[in-house]
C-alpha cells in the first residue's frame, strides 16, 4: 500500500528508477531475512540445548565460533557436559574452551578427565593443569584412570630382549628375577615427570643392587620380599609421573655359578702367566747356554792361538841357544811317557776291559 501511494504521488518520470530501487531494497531485505533464519535454524539446536542446561552460550557466540573456524558442537557438548557435572572451576569458560581448540587441544577429553576426577573425590585436578597435560601430549584421561585405578608394569617388560633381571649374590650364584611393579599416575608431575621406561630401569637396579648385596642366594629365595623392601625405600619414583604402589616378585630361579667361573678363569690366567713366566726362564736358559757355548768357542780358539805360538818360541829358543836338542829330546820322552801312563790308567779303569792274570 505505501509502495502504491509513494506510486501515485510521483511523476510518471520518475516511477521507472523509483520501481528498480524498491525491487532492489526488498531483494535486499529478503535475502537478509533468509541468512538470518539460515543463521537461526543452524544454531538453534545447539542454542536451545545451552539454554536448557544452563550453559550461557549465546547467539554470538557461536557465530563467532564459526568465524573463528572453530568446532561449536565440539565447544558446545563440553560446556554442557561441565555444567551438568557441576564442575564449578572459575577458568571454564567458552573463551578458554576455544583457546584450548584452538591450541590443538582434545577439548572433550578434558572435560571427561576433569569429571572423572571430580567422581572420585581423591583427585585434585583443575582445569589449567588438564589442559597444560593434555597439550604436552599426554592421555589426561588415561592419566586420571591410572590415577584412581593403579596400573601394573612388568620388570623387565614384555618382549624385552632379555626375558629377566640377572643378578649375582656374594656366594657367586647367579639370580633371574621378574617383578611386577604397581603404580598410580602423579596428576602433578606429569608434565616433565619421567615415564615408564625410567620407573622399568629404575627398579630392574635397585633389584640387581638388592641382590648383589645379600650375602647368599638363599637368603633370597627364602624371603624374596628383601628386594621387594631393599628398593621401595630408596624412593624410586621420585621425578616421576608416576607413584610406585609396590613391588613384587612373580618368579625368581637360579642361574649358574658364577662366582666358580670367575675363580676357574682366573686359575686359566694364572695358568697361562706361569706358562709365560716358565717360558721366559726357559728362553733365558737357552740364550745363557748359547752364551757360554760361544764363551768356550772362544777359549778354544784362544787355546788354538796360544799353542801355535809354542813352536815359534821352541823355534826362537833353539837360536837363543836357551834350548839345546838333548833338553828336547828329553822333554820329548816326557810327554810321550805321560801319555802312556795315562793310557794305561784308563784302560784299567774301564769296567768293561777284563783283569789280566799274572
Amino acid at each position: 500500500m505505501i509502495a502504491s501511494l509513494l506510486l501515485d504521488t510521483l511523476p510518471l518520470a520518475q516511477m521507472p528508477k523509483v520501481t528498480t530501487a524498491l525491487l532492489i531494497g526488498a531483494l535486499v531485505i529478503f535475502a537478509g531475512i533468509v541468512v538470518v533464519l539460515f543463521i537461526f535454524t543452524s544454531y538453534f539446536g545447539l542454542w536451545i540445548q545451552s539454554v536448557l542446561t544452563g550453559s550461557k552460550i549465546s547467539f554470538g557466540n557461536l557465530i563467532g565460533m564459526t568465524f573463528r573456524k572453530v568446532n561449536t558442537r565440539a565447544i558446545v557438548r563440553s560446556k554442557i557436559m561441565a555444567t551438568q557435572a557441576g564442575l564449578d572451576d572459575p577458568e571454564l569458560t567458552v573463551g578458554a574452551l576455544e583457546a584450548h581448540y584452538l591450541a590443538g587441544g582434545n577439548v572433550q577429553q578434558v572435560i571427561r578427565a576433569l569429571i572423572a576426577a571430580k567422581k572420585a573425590k581423591t583427585i585434585s585436578l583443575t582445569f589449567r593443569e588438564a589442559t597444560a597435560i593434555d597439550l604436552a601430549g599426554r592421555d589426561v584421561l588415561e592419566s586420571v584412570q591410572t590415577s584412581v585405578y593403579p596400573k601394573v608394569i612388568d620388570c623387565p617388560p614384555r618382549g624385552a630382549a632379555k626375558p629377566s633381571l640377572d643378578a649375582v649374590a656374594k656366594d657367586g650364584i647367579q639370580l633371574k628375577v621378574r617383578a611386577r611393579v604397581t603404580v598410580r599416575a602423579n596428576l602433578q608431575q606429569l608434565i616433565g615427570g619421567a615415564t615408564e621406561e625410567t620407573i622399568i630401569a629404575r627398579v630392574g637396579e635397585g633389584i640387581v643392587s638388592a641382590i648383589g648385596s645379600a650375602d647368599n642366594h638363599k637368603a633370597v629365595l627364602e624371603n624374596p620380599d628383601v628386594i621387594s623392601k631393599a628398593v621401595l625405600v630408596k624412593k624410586l619414583d621420585s621425578q616421576t609421573a608416576f607413584e610406585i604402589v609396590s613391588i613384587d616378585i612373580a618368579d625368581i630361579d637360579v642361574g649358574a655359578n658364577i662366582g666358580a667361573r670367575l675363580q676357574a678363569d682366573q686359575a686359566e690366567a694364572d695358568t697361562a702367566v706361569a706358562r709365560a713366566n716358565a717360558e721366559g726362564k726357559r728362553a733365558a736358559a737357552v740364550a745363557e747356554e748359547q752364551e757360554m757355548q760361544a764363551e768356550i768357542a772362544k777359549s778354544q780358539a784362544e787355546v788354538v792361538e796360544a799353542q801355535s805360538d809354542v813352536p815359534r818360541a821352541m823355534a826362537e829358543a833353539f837360536r837363543s841357544g836357551k834350548l839345546l836338542v838333548m833338553d828336547y829330546y828329553r822333554l820329548q820322552n816326557v810327554s810321550a811317557d805321560t801319555e802312556m801312563r795315562r793310557a794305561l790308567a784308563g784302560h784299567s779303569h774301564d769296567p768293561d776291559t777284563p783283569e789280566e792274570t799274572h
